[in-house]
């Protein structure tokens, strides 16, 4: 899919990685930008529409369905993150208030839009997935989760979408220099060149990105023996 006259819905758009996402679909000459955040007041990103979208709220999915029935590609960017692993104190919670976001955000923004994207030739569904989807480590166990659960819906996605010609495009990506990992001590990479390989690759026709080199290297050893998601941290 080409970005060129499209119109783009970003979900999560006022900062991190939605925001490099709304400035690169204009960039590449996108009809039409969309900015969905919690409170639109934070979108201030010029050339943009800012729209009230909090993807917990199934209303506010319906209201977002019906304004803006001409998009034709769907960036499922919205996430949060808590650090703690399944056996600390609170973990049901927070797994609860987790997939509320990462899982069940772009399951509700999917079904409100595949008719929006049928009826306006196919069209593309961007998910923002990450390198824990496939490996897992305490300090960001349940986050992990929820990205997994949110890689299996964008593989199933691609089958169901299939036959009304729309693009579902996998985003694989490590840590990312945003506000959501502040703190922790990691290799980042910026925003911008994510979402620069990401716009590539949609336009390429891929099903998949692989958005840096630790997300290649862990693809890389999932079929290893051990697999790289048996091996413990390094110390």
């Amino acid at each position: 899919m080409k970005l060129d006259n499209a119109t783009v819905l970003v979900t999560g758009a006022n900062r991190g990685i939605g925001l490099a996402f709304a400035r690169e679909a204009l960039a590449r000459g996108a009809r039409k930008v969309y900015a969905g955040a919690r409170n639109p007041a934070n979108v201030t990103l010029a050339g943009v529409e800012p729209i009230r979208l909090d993807v917990t709220r199934p209303d506010d999915v319906a209201a977002a369905a019906q304004r803006c029935a001409d998009v034709t590609l769907l960036i499922n960017n919205a996430g949060i993150a808590s650090v703690g692993g399944f056996l600390a104190e609170g973990s049901v919670e927070s797994a609860r208030q987790q997939l509320e976001t990462n899982f069940f955000g772009p399951l509700r923004l999917s079904q409100a839009f595949a008719p929006v994207l049928a009826a306006n030739g196919g069209g593309a569904i961007v998910n923002v997935l990450s390198i824990a989807s496939w490996i897992n480590r305490p300090l960001l166990g349940i986050y992990g989760a929820t990205k997994s659960a949110a890689w299996a819906l964008t593989n199933s996605l691609r089958h169901e979408l299939h036959a009304q010609g729309t693009q579902v495009l996998a985003m694989h990506v490590g840590f990312v220099d945003t506000d959501l990992t502040r703190g922790l001590d990691f290799p980042k990479s910026s925003p911008e060149v994510i979402v620069r390989r990401t716009l590539d690759a949609l336009e390429a026709g891929a099903q998949e990105v692989l958005a840096d080199d630790m997300t290649r290297q862990v693809k890389q050893g999932l079929s290893a023996e051990p697999g790289v998601y048996l091996l413990a941290p390094a110390a």
